[in-house]
């Protein structure tokens, strides 16, 4: 497959969708179209841009991000604050390949371009085996295999956020690794959805990430 992936991003929040438009723009082969913010310029940019990818929220001021992406049929991420199981399930059953809670790491963004890139790659054209379909449903959703140290350490940090809502230096601290692995465990979690992240503010200084079990 040839030319860069191009992905639009619909959502009513200037900010949050400038923050997802330098994400998918950093990565290469992928183009960041014009970002829009309601439903209709969504369906006018579809018609005239032609994307490849389209990152929906749910709640738009004129209509329902889910729906726009059904009434596409073009491939799309559900970027959503919108954590309530019934709009999860109604984005992935309408074929959202994935669904992101907002706010999430940016790396969890990035591992999933970088997924959907090669799962592209895999089902390019023509015709394919059920080999090279399973292989890229493995790429999309499944990952790299996690080693049995890896496994081990990530159920550690798994177990000790049971415990609560920590931060990567408690979780260091809980665990009995370093700040750096703790933080390099817990990037592989969120990519694959097993940990969740928000921001915390304080009152002054860097926001703080806290992890907690999805």
């Amino acid at each position: 497959m040839t030319g860069d992936i191009r992905v639009l991003i619909v959502d009513d929040d200037f900010r949050v969708s400038g923050i997802h438009r330098d994400i998918v723009a950093a990565r290469a082969g992928f183009e960041a179209l014009p970002p829009v913010r309601d439903a209709s310029s969504a369906r006018t940019a579809i018609r005239d841009l032609r994307p490849d990818l389209l990152l929906l929220d749910v709640y738009l001021p004129d209509g329902d991000g889910i729906e726009i992406g059904r009434e596409s049929g073009i491939d799309r991420f559900v970027l959503s604050a919108a954590d309530d199981v019934p709009t999860i399930r109604r984005a992935l059953g309408s074929g959202a390949l994935h669904y992101l809670v907002k706010p999430f790491d940016p790396r969890a963004l990035q591992d999933r371009l970088d997924r959907y890139a090669r799962f592209r790659n895999l089902l390019s054209s023509g015709s394919a085996t059920q080999e090279t379909i399973d292989r890229a449903m493995a790429v999309l959703h499944g990952g790299a295999a996690t080693t049995p140290a890896r496994a081990g350490t990530q159920q550690l940090i798994l177990d000790a956020l049971a415990e609560g809502e920590a931060s990567s230096v408690e979780l260091a601290e809980r665990v009995g690794v370093s700040r750096a692995t703790a933080q390099r465990h817990l990037a592989e979690l969120a990519a694959r959805g097993a940990v969740e992240v928000a921001l915390q503010y304080g009152s002054a200084g860097r926001p703080e990430h806290r992890y907690r079990v999805s």
